[in-house]
């Protein structure tokens, strides 16, 4: 049955259309996540849909009777209104309590929230948890969901995920989490250049089919480029005042040139660090730490031992309140421990990428806020300057004379990084590098960091970022300790669910390896893990994985020279037929190589 429908809607704001001509409708049963650039409509489109806004012109349908749920990024509560009042309206306290679902997402979303509490006094996580709850405890055929993740921890994510996935209402969710909308949704709207595309599936089938539209549209874009130079030729071929070409091959090579598509917007990824770490990084000794300074506030480290050491990729996990930016303000030196000590390498060129953005002048030039750093640095062989830099960054011509304190949360948030990373540091800090960024610029991000070779620990809520950027996590579980977690995120889940809090106090006992293979048994790290791998024979599983990934990036090469070069001969038959026939040699070898690499992939993945 449809829900809402969409008839060639448009809208705008000044002259920037968000929206044309889009029709579109929503289906009982769907469960939708809507993606896309920040500023690029989604809030407009779910807006639209769920008849908050009006649209220009097009027209919106709503089935009679239907029941819209709607958590927006505001809320309007009354400052003086009572938490239980603003959630439970004017149910009896025995109604809600003896109800529970009810209880449920009370527990999950409010359980450290009074709920005699005025709204006024809640911070600004709190009324999110409060709108979130509200909306969850009433009854409706369509929940709109605009950023639901946002001032939520991993756990209540998790929750939050299996909760909807139970409901049988339709659901329309605006989210750049990943992992969430993986969780949720079974179809995926991309709003871009005001439009809106569909794919079937969550994220992951989103980027697949993605990446297969993007396919095909290149090969159809290397035809017509091939096309393109051949009447290119074909024009230039002989004395222009001697030619009689026919009119209209002019024209059509003159059409090809004129619907050249401009470059794609790429970030380029970029290894800045050059400065080399020694055997130490940080080494914690005996460190006790309070969250609100010696003796204050809640317990984070009770005398804990533990070692950061080079190349450790790190992901710090826990709820929100449990000392994670305090660890990371301990490692950066702004802290000092109520007691113990903290070892920091000679050779540490730290960066800290803290929540807060006051350290940017707001009153400053976007490149002169750059160059303030570094006006030129060498990637490579290359000499690159500042200006050079923003552009490859998404900061384009006249965006780099913006005055910072214009800028959106996530371009403030990209310029930070770009200032940091450009003055060569071989240890980051990420605290929430994520907040404020769309899905693009979050892959651009990763991409950056998965060619940089230092030292990284990364606290963030969001669960693909921290899985995909980080090679082990450790987790704050409010025993004053930093717990290891060998599986991860889900380990993290099931220890809370259980209530336990396994730690790991020690470091490496040599002093040289991270502290993650003390957690292995042995002082040398090589104890067999449970899967039957030993960390030793896990780097050898890593280094051929490395070298068959290095064997597909050559055959792949290969086989784009081969399109190429059976492009050029098309009307050659007899070459024609040798480069097929390589070609499928090709192919053949570089199955073996896919069916290899999985091989040792799911034999090194099934290693805890």
């Amino acid at each position: 049955m449809n829900l809402v429908n969409l008839e060639s809607v448009s809208h705008a704001f000044g002259p920037k259309p968000l929206l044309t001509d889009v029709s579109l409708g929503v289906e009982q049963g769907d469960r939708v996540g809507v993606v896309g650039r920040n500023g690029g409509g989604k809030t407009t489109l779910v807006s639209i849909i769920a008849g908050e806004l009006k649209p220009d012109s097009g027209r919106v349908t709503h089935n009679r009777g239907l029941r819209v749920g709607v958590l927006s990024q505001r809320d309007d509560f009354d400052p003086a209104a009572a938490v239980q009042d603003l959630v439970l309206s004017d149910r009896a306290e025995h109604e809600w309590a003896g109800d529970p679902a009810i209880r449920e997402i009370l527990a999950n979303l409010l359980g450290d929230i009074d709920l005699s509490a005025q709204a006024g006094a809640l911070s600004g996580g709190e009324r999110r948890r409060t709108a979130l709850a509200k909306l969850l405890i009433g009854e409706h055929d369509l929940i709109i969901l605009d950023e639901p993740t946002n001032h939520l921890d991993i756990e209540a994510i998790a929750w939050l995920a299996g909760h909807l996935a139970q409901r049988k209402s339709a659901l329309l969710v605006v989210t750049h989490d990943r992992w969430f909308l993986d969780a949720v949704s079974t179809r995926t709207w991309e709003v871009v250049d005001a439009s809106v595309e569909r794919y079937e599936g969550g994220y992951a089938a989103y980027v697949l089919a993605k990446a297969e539209r993007a396919r095909i549209a290149q090969a159809a874009e290397d035809r017509r480029q091939n096309l393109m130079r051949k009447e290119i030729a074909w024009l230039r071929r002989g004395p222009p005042a001697r030619t009689s070409k026919p009119k209209f091959r002019i024209n059509a090579a003159e059409a090809l040139i004129a619907n050249e598509p401009p470059p794609r917007e790429t970030v380029e990824l970029l290894k800045f660090a050059s400065a080399r770490l020694g055997k130490t990084v940080y080494d914690l000794e005996d460190v006790t730490l309070h969250a609100g300074g010696p003796g204050t506030g809640p317990l984070v480290l009770d005398h804990c031992t533990w070692q950061f050491g080079p190349g450790d990729r790190i992901g710090l996990i826990g709820v929100n309140g449990s000392g994670k930016s305090s660890v990371l303000r301990l490692l950066s030196g702004t802290v000092a421990p109520d007691s113990g000590r903290v070892v920091r390498g000679k050779t540490v060129r730290l960066a800290h990428l803290s929540q807060e953005l006051a350290e940017l002048d707001p009153s400053r030039r976007v490149l002169e806020t750059v160059e303030e750093v570094r006006k030129y640095i060498t990637v490579g062989k290359k000499e690159w300057s500042a200006s050079q830099l923003l552009e490859r960054l998404g900061f384009k011509g006249e965006a780099q004379w913006k005055v910072v304190g214009d800028l959106s949360g996530g371009e403030r948030r990209r310029l930070q990084l770009l200032r940091l990373i450009m003055d060569e540091p071989n240890v980051l800090l990420l605290d929430e590098p994520t907040n404020d960024l769309d899905i693009e610029t979050l892959t651009e991000l990763e991409d950056l960091l998965d060619g940089w070779p230092g030292t990284l620990v990364v606290v963030s809520h969001d669960r693909y970022f921290l899985e995909r950027v980080a090679d082990r996590s450790v987790a704050l579980l409010g025993d004053g300790t930093l717990s290891m977690l060998p599986g991860g995120v889900d380990e993290y889940l099931e220890r809370r669910a259980a209530g336990g809090a396994l730690s790991a106090r020690a470091a490496a006992s040599d002093g040289t390896a991270p502290a993650a293979a003390a957690q292995n048994g042995t002082p040398n790290g090589e104890a067999a893990a449970p899967g039957g791998l030993s960390a030793k024979e896990q780097r050898e599983l890593q280094k051929e994985l490395n070298r068959l990934e290095r064997q597909l990036d050559k055959l792949g090469e290969r086989e784009a020279t081969l399109h190429a070069q059976m492009a050029e001969a098309a009307s050659d038959f007899e070459r024609l037929g040798k480069l097929d026939a390589e070609l499928r040699e090709v192919g053949v070898q570089k199955e073996a190589v896919e069916l290899e690499w999985m091989e040792l992939a799911e034999r090194l993945d099934a290693t805890p």
